[in-house]
């Protein structure tokens, strides 16, 4: 049974991860915004945590122990998860035991809402996730995932008819303050070669363009955000990405995605989360003012006194950094 981690003042907690947790808490209130007052504004951001599911109940995992995320990972995880309002997770696995230990470690006032997990080999028994602050957010009645209408299946790929997503996209609505906004997650496919991605994401930006237009109808944002798998901005997936309309705010396109991306070209070869909205200018469908955005590297401040590398780290955290926006509630 997933028990929350000690605090501070626990003195189980060793003495090298408590220094470490609070030069965290130092860097991240350093690099984001804080939460201010519900109708000022609103902290969203997006994870993939590589495999989420098991957890080792020891401070640090050993040679010999599996999975190698542990108690000293998951207290990380937690402090930069609780930075933000609403956080969609990726890779959740079907066990819980990370899970459940990260919403006991968050304040009393965290919930959580979730898929089953995907079946079959291309899902990857993965499942979506959010995570949310109910002392500033509540869920405002919708939760779905997304299907293609048969009519579109032919469009998809020449074998659609045989197969929906690999992963279905989750949609949740969320209400902070007066304002409502939907968030859709997902996971593309990866598969063998990138143009095997192509048709999820153009199906998926046919479908998001016509449900933000109904939803503007009636004042409600819609907001994208998930691993899509793009390699590079500009190339045929980015194109599929924005090919209705999606638009990705302009201070995301140099943040790095991965951990393994090159600190002097952030983007090259690894552009795979994104968070995105539809239209500029007259065909703006968010009533939200987009205030801030930009991604976490927990990479130098995390293992130092071990000496860690970046593969052993992404079993610990994970192999991508989160993904954040902030938007102003008008």
């Amino acid at each position: 049974m997933s028990s929350a981690l000690p605090s501070f003042s626990d003195p189980s907690a060793p003495i090298a991860v408590r220094e470490e947790m609070a030069r965290l808490r130092v860097a991240l209130d350093a690099a984001l915004p804080r939460k201010r007052l519900l109708d000022r504004n609103l902290l969203v951001a997006t994870w993939n945590l590589k495999d989420f599911g098991s957890l080792t109940c020891k401070w640090e995992a050993g040679a010999a122990d599996s999975p190698k995320r542990d108690y000293r990972a998951l207290w990380a995880i937690a402090e930069i998860v609780s930075r933000f309002d609403v956080v969609a997770l990726q890779e959740v696995g079907g066990d819980l035991a990370a899970l459940r230990t990260l919403m006991k470690t968050l304040r009393p006032s965290w919930r959580f809402l979730m898929t089953d997990v995907t079946r079959g080999a291309a899902g990857g028994g993965e499942r979506m996730v959010f995570v949310f602050d109910g002392a500033r957010t509540e869920l405002s009645g919708l939760a779905g995932e997304l299907v293609v209408p048969p009519e579109w299946l032919a469009e998809i790929a020449p074998d659609a008819l045989k197969r929906q997503f690999a992963r279905t996209p989750y949609a949740v609505s969320f209400q902070a303050g007066e304002t409502t906004v939907i968030l859709v997650t997902l996971h593309v496919l990866y598969g063998k070669a990138a143009v095997e991605r192509e048709p999820e994401l153009a199906a998926i930006a046919r479908w998001l363009a016509d449900w933000a237009r109904q939803e503007n109808r009636w004042h409600h944002n819609l907001v994208v955000l998930g691993d899509f798998n793009i390699d590079r901005q500009g190339d045929a997936l980015w194109r599929a990405f924005t090919s209705t309309g999606l638009v990705v705010p302009p201070a995301l396109h140099e943040v790095r995605r991965s951990i393994f991306a090159d600190p002097g070209e952030p983007t090259l070869g690894k552009f795979y989360d994104q968070i995105a909205w539809f239209g500029s200018g007259r065909s703006q469908l968010l009533g939200l003012d987009l205030l801030n955005a930009g991604g976490f590297d927990f990479v130098p401040l995390l293992y130092r006194d071990v000496g860690m590398s970046r593969a052993q780290m992404q079993y610990r955290l994970s192999d991508h950094y989160p993904l954040w926006v902030e938007f102003g509630c008008n």
